[in-house]
């Protein structure tokens, strides 16, 4: 990797800390001409959206955790592709990527000034698997 692959990546590493904490500096990560992609929310713009996308969570997300350990990073300047599992709590159920349905992702982010100026997160929103109708090949007995 170039040395801007590994400063992007280390911008990446940082944006999952802290999203992790919720922390409000996750914000000064973000380019002013951010582009946001969350399934169901859609496509968002400025860092602001961020925010927009997380308050659908309100009141139903009790923790959240990515497994920083065992991410997987593929840069190639201007871009960084982030393939993890994440765990946490949702309306009172548990989910775990390493071990239910729900809870793998992938990002992609794509780096301008140092900056992230799109990031495009590609899972499935059901994290706890409550979604009994799409598991169109059932899910008891498969390896998550």
């Amino acid at each position: 990797m170039t040395d801007q692959d590994n400063r992007n990546v280390e911008v990446a590493k940082e944006y999952f800390i802290r999203s992790d904490a919720q922390d409000p500096r996750l914000m000064e990560l973000f380019h002013p001409d951010l582009q946001f992609y969350y399934p169901k929310f859609g496509i968002g713009h400025g860092p602001q959206s961020v925010f927009e996308m997380v308050s659908g969570f309100t009141g139903q997300l009790e923790a959240i955790e990515h497994d920083k350990e065992n991410l997987l990073y593929v840069a190639r300047d201007p871009h960084v592709i982030v393939e993890g599992t994440s765990r946490g709590r949702l309306n009172g159920v548990d989910w775990d990527g390493s071990k239910t349905a729900g809870g793998r992702f992938c990002n992609v982010f794509e780096f301008r000034d140092g900056l992230i100026v799109r990031c495009h997160v590609y899972l499935d929103p059901d994290y706890t698997g409550q979604d009994e109708a799409r598991f169109r090949w059932g899910h008891d007995g498969r390896e998550w």
